[in-house]
């Protein structure tokens, strides 16, 4: 299936978000004080991609499949690195502290966002990184098992007020943007579940199958159990429905007003990095992005392309903080 790259409809959604987020204030800063670099001269050597987690999962294949491409875009080698732990933090404080060349790229997500409300002390500050595009979006799922009585959202939330205090639902850990989904999709349903965090996806999933979780909240890879019969899905969590699951209604249609959850992955680069080098991996990336095989790649990963502006993605990071830090309050979550 074609992947249509819709970023009127992105800009929209984060187009009035206020420039508070820090990163907005690292981009300007990149722009104005930044050492001077000739575009066109870059990259003379190879590049790397810092990802937070180890290879084989969805952030690990979005930067292989955009490194592959940018490869042959820059005439350059683009090197996947992994550093996996403390809550993508050791990855994003390393690249936060390299040189401000464009020689070092992470790849981040929403937890560059949670991570600043969850913790009480990071080893980076945010204005060490500076916003350069958003790669893609992805929609998240509810899931039940097969078992499950709830064959819809409404079906679930009145499961779920009929066994007040019984109800689970799993997540890939705790404070990840599926465990900050649930807290929120509690909070606007008014219902009580435990949260039950797993390591990963991969064992969560395999205990929604089992019937031993209520509900599990989980990336877009989850549509191939889905499709398969493994799982029952009763939505989306984005506010309208996905192209890539056409058949499942939005929680927001099913009647949950207000829920609306987006998963990203975007490039960024050390907060001083000069405005050419940006503008440059921001025009590539969204040349690469635009690429039929990338996109087809992506699909085949429930990804959608998007490649925003360095602003653009900025405005973004600022309605993400606006959306999680009340939820992060009111469920009382916090990190060491």
């Amino acid at each position: 299936m074609a992947i249509h790259i819709d970023r009127r409809e992105f800009i929209a959604t984060v187009g009035g978000a206020a420039a508070a987020w820090p990163l907005a204030a690292a981009f300007a800063l990149a722009t104005a004080v930044s050492r001077p670099a000739l575009a066109q001269d870059w990259p003379a050597r190879p590049v790397r991609i810092v990802v937070p987690y180890a290879p084989g999962g969805s952030t690990d294949t979005v930067a292989r499949i955009t490194a592959d491409r940018l490869s042959r875009i820059w005439g350059q080698q683009v090197v996947i690195e992994n550093k996996p732990g403390a809550g993508t933090n050791i990855a994003a404080a390393a690249v936060a502290s390299s040189d401000p060349d464009g020689y070092t790229i992470f790849i981040g997500s929403s937890s560059l966002v949670t991570s600043r409300l969850l913790y009480r002390s990071l080893p980076y500050a945010p204005s060490d990184l500076a916003p350069v595009t958003l790669v893609c979006t992805f929609p998240l799922l509810l899931l039940v098992p097969n078992s499950s009585p709830a064959r819809s959202v409404a079906e679930f939330i009145a499961f779920a007020r009929d066994n007040k205090g019984k109800v689970t639902f799993a997540s890939p850990g705790v404070g990840t943007v599926p465990h900050l989904a649930g807290e929120l999709f509690k909070q606007i349903a008014g219902i009580e579940m435990t949260h039950v965090p797993y390591r990963g996806d991969a064992p969560a999933l395999t205990d929604t199958i089992a019937g031993r979780v209520d509900l599990q909240i989980g990336g877009s890879a989850m549509l191939e159990q889905i499709r398969s019969g493994q799982v029952r899905g009763l939505a989306v969590t984005t506010a309208k429905r996905s192209q890539l699951a056409p058949d499942l209604p939005s929680a927001a249609e099913a009647g949950v007003r207000g829920f609306d959850v987006t998963g990203w992955f975007a490039f960024f680069v050390p907060g001083r990095t000069s405005r050419t080098i940006v503008e440059k991996i921001h025009i590539d990336t969204v040349t690469a992005l635009r690429d039929p095989a990338v996109k087809a790649n992506f699909d085949n990963i429930g990804m959608v392309a998007v490649g925003s502006t360095p602003e653009e993605l900025a405005a973004l990071l600022t309605a993400e903080t606006e959306k999680w830090q009340p939820v992060i309050k009111q469920a009382h979550i916090a990190l060491d």
